[in-house]
């Protein structure tokens, strides 16, 4: 299993759109791809303009090739990509300890 986790900044005032569009999103568009196991978006307190993004896919390939480079990424993309303020950064990372 392969988490991604993206940390996203949105354009100010944006919140409530931003939490239907991601949700969306996530629900019509990414569940739907191969490998996909589960997600969760997490609102920063301190920064309300930032979100982090967690999604579980069962390769890497599975999301950098499968969905990356797939229509679905692009209608996802159509969805969320209005409301960044600037690119995400997005970075794959291994189970080291689960369940403590």
């Amino acid at each position: 299993m392969i988490l991604e986790i993206a940390d996203i900044r949105i354009h100010t005032g944006q919140n409530a759109a931003f939490d239907e569009a991601i949700t969306r999103g996530l629900r019509t568009v990414v569940s739907g791809a191969h490998g996909f196991r589960t997600a969760s978006v997490h609102h920063c307190m301190e920064t309300p303009e930032r979100y982090v993004l967690q999604i579980q896919w069962d390769t890497l390939e599975d999301h950098t090739v499968g969905f990356r480079q797939s229509e679905a990424f692009t209608q996802w993309r159509g969805i969320v990509g209005p409301f960044f303020a600037g690119p995400p950064l997005v970075e794959h990372f291994q189970v080291l300890l689960d369940g403590v």
